[in-house]
């Protein structure tokens, strides 16, 4: 694509150029330089990829399990043939480390990995003779056309929670990835098309609030993917729900890690390090509020702030040394900015102050290193708030069920975890804490392909979480069927 480009859109198996006037630029986070440019669709060309899909719908509802999975063979294979290439575009429009768009990269394969095994996880379930005679089983049917609003942060793996279980469970499907990051998803349009997706069955639109909203309330769509802040994913589970669709809608968080006196230092300061300022902070899984207990921030801080002040800030498209790299957009560092000021103005101790890193070799890049508040309390705005950026709030308490309630006072709940060698308390946090989703002595407790992605309270609005069994159940229904066959006395056979 030629530098500056406006994004095309894939409706009905041509890729098209938008007739949208207004365009949103798309940036080089690492050098603040513009690579492209995303249309922003209005109602008529979100409309017409949702009719695309709908008329796609019966023939690939009624393609058997084994031939959609051939599809998604396919494009696994085109995925691990790109590679390398498609962690490079998420690297050059997102800002990610190399390795870190690998890793998100080889997440989104894993789920297609699972997607191929449809034709087990489709199955339904039967018992003969319920009463005398009767016998009952169960089917699974897809729904029909299925969204998904995917963020800016993970660019191909958060549509891939998506796409490949809708598809392969027999539903069409409508793909609007963010405005700040395009590139990535066209590239996998481009890959799942060579894979021989029949025309319609998966659509491509761009755009903000009107495109949105045009999903949202159409009448074909069926059912409804999001994942971005809590505001916007509280808007679109009730605008979506009103309208009748399924919606699992993913919202923001505050993590909470928790340091117990006798956890293992080194482990922790990796754990903690990765967890906190792992793709620049900016991930609903990251580590954003520290909690010593007891003598563990006397020993823990220093250890910290100094791995923090080494931690090497650069140009990830060109530095392969850089260990973390720029945040996605200027007006995204500058409300970062806004954070840390807070954080100071309330009284925290600034002890790493990240705005003071400086890249030479880019300067226009969207930079910010690591930034670490001591002594903060829970009812500061940077204990409270989601930073979305590389900024640890620390906090310190006697005991671990102080620490519990400051995480299960947050009104999130994504993940909470303890760092621990022992059992009783390991087991005590994991009944206590109002998380979904769990780590003992694990950073990032993000589940693999075939678990749940299971966001509780302001973190996730709805009923069904992305991938593994729960993810096959948001883009099925069950049919129950009910027999009784009454032998006559006149006989055909």
């Amino acid at each position: 694509m030629p530098e500056q480009a406006p994004c095309p859109l894939f409706i009905n198996g041509e890729w098209i150029i938008s007739s949208a006037t207004e365009t949103s630029p798309v940036y080089n986070p690492s050098d603040g330089t513009q690579i492209s440019a995303t249309p922003m669709c209005g109602q008529e060309e979100a409309s017409k990829a949702v009719e695309a899909a709908a008329a796609a719908f019966p023939e690939l509802a009624n393609t058997p399990a084994t031939d959609r999975v051939q599809v998604m063979f396919r494009f696994k294979e085109l995925l691990e043939k790109h590679f390398g290439e498609l962690s490079q575009i998420v690297t050059r429009e997102n800002g990610k480390t190399l390795d870190e768009s690998r890793g998100s990269v080889r997440r989104g394969i894993e789920v297609v990995e699972f997607a191929c095994g449809a034709p087990s996880f489709l199955m339904g379930e039967s018992l003969e003779n319920i009463a005398r005679n009767i016998d009952c089983d169960t089917i699974r049917q897809p729904l029909g056309v299925s969204v998904s609003i995917s963020p800016f942060n993970f660019p191909i793996m958060v549509p891939m929670w998506t796409f490949p279980i809708a598809l392969v469970c027999g539903n069409t499907f409508v793909l609007k990835p963010s405005e700040k990051v395009p590139l990535s998803c066209i590239r996998l349009v481009e890959l799942l098309q060579e894979a021989g997706l029949p025309p319609g069955v998966l659509n491509l639109i761009h755009g903000g609030k009107e495109a949105v909203d045009t999903l949202l309330t159409h009448p074909d769509v069926k059912t409804v993917s999001f994942v971005g802040s809590t505001p916007i994913a509280r808007y679109i589970y009730e605008t979506a729900t009103q309208n009748g669709k399924r919606v699992q809608s993913s919202g923001g968080a505050k993590n909470y890690l928790i340091v117990l006196p006798d956890a293992e230092p080194d482990s922790t300061i990796d754990a903690i390090m990765g967890s906190a300022y792992g793709c620049a902070g900016e991930r609903c899984m990251a580590g954003s509020a520290l909690v010593c207990i007891d003598q563990a921030g006397e020993e823990f801080m220093p250890l910290l702030s100094n791995a923090a002040r080494h931690l090497r800030v650069g140009p990830t498209d060109r530095d392969p040394d850089a260990q973390m790299g720029p945040v996605v957009t200027k007006a995204h560092l500058d409300n970062i900015h806004q954070h840390i000021q807070n954080g100071i103005s309330e009284g925290a101790d600034l002890l790493v102050d990240g705005r003071e890193v400086r890249v030479e070799d880019t300067p226009e890049g969207f930079y910010l290193g690591p930034t670490i508040f001591d002594h903060v309390t829970p009812q500061m705005s940077i204990a409270q708030e989601e930073i979305f950026g590389p900024v640890l709030s620390t906090m310190r308490t006697a005991d671990l069920d102080t620490a519990i309630e400051y995480c299960n006072n947050s009104g999130f709940g994504n993940a909470a975890v303890l760092f621990t060698q022992s059992g009783a308390a390991a087991r005590k946090f994991r009944h206590s804490v109002n998380a979904g989703m769990v780590g003992i002595n694990v950073g990032v407790p993000a589940p693999m392909a075939f678990f749940p992605f299971s966001g509780w309270n302001n973190s996730f609005f709805g009923d069904l979480h992305v991938q593994g069994h729960e993810g096959v159940s948001f883009f099925t229904r069950q049919k129950v069927t009910i027999s009784r066959w009454i032998e006559t006395k006149k006989r055909f056979f």
